[in-house]
């Protein structure tokens, strides 16, 4: 693994435009690990998450606004991107247009995203995560290329 340069984000992205997997570790009173997978988008030079008002990683963030956040491949190349000790920005807004291109990447398009959002029932906040100090990994130079097949 390797600290990024500045064009990291360029590197990596077709992982940043694809459904990836993607973990947000938050922490609880005791300051044990919460991980929990998470959907989002790279946005302006941050990754954008939409948690539901009330759930237990917004009260997280609160009391102790630190995070990790992975995102990586689970194919060859096996790239990944991790930001740690980040004090994200939380945006109160309406976030129904980034919960549609958000869904829409992981489920398949535009109208899939739009039935995901149409059924969310409660209201979002928006969690943007700058990356200025990535830690970035590309195991292109370690493994051969897959065979072709």
């Amino acid at each position: 693994m390797t600290t990024a340069g500045s064009d990291w984000a360029e590197d990596l992205r077709t992982m940043l435009e694809a459904p990836s997997p993607a973990v947000l570790t938050t922490y609880r009173k005791d300051d044990s690990a919460a991980a929990t997978p998470v959907w989002y988008r790279w946005h302006d030079g941050a990754f954008e998450i939409v948690i539901a008002v009330g759930d237990v990683k917004l009260r997280h963030l609160d009391r102790r606004p630190e995070c990790t956040f992975v995102v990586f491949e689970t194919a060859y190349p096996f790239r990944g991107v991790e930001v740690r000790g980040v004090a994200p920005e939380i945006v109160e807004t309406d976030v129904t247009n980034i919960r549609i291109s958000i869904a829409g990447r992981y489920l398949g398009g535009k109208p899939e995203g739009e039935r995901y959002a149409a059924q969310r029932t409660k209201p979002g906040v928006l969690v943007r995560l700058r990356a200025d100090d990535p830690r970035v990994w590309d195991l292109r130079g370690m493994l051969p290329p897959p065979a072709a097949g």
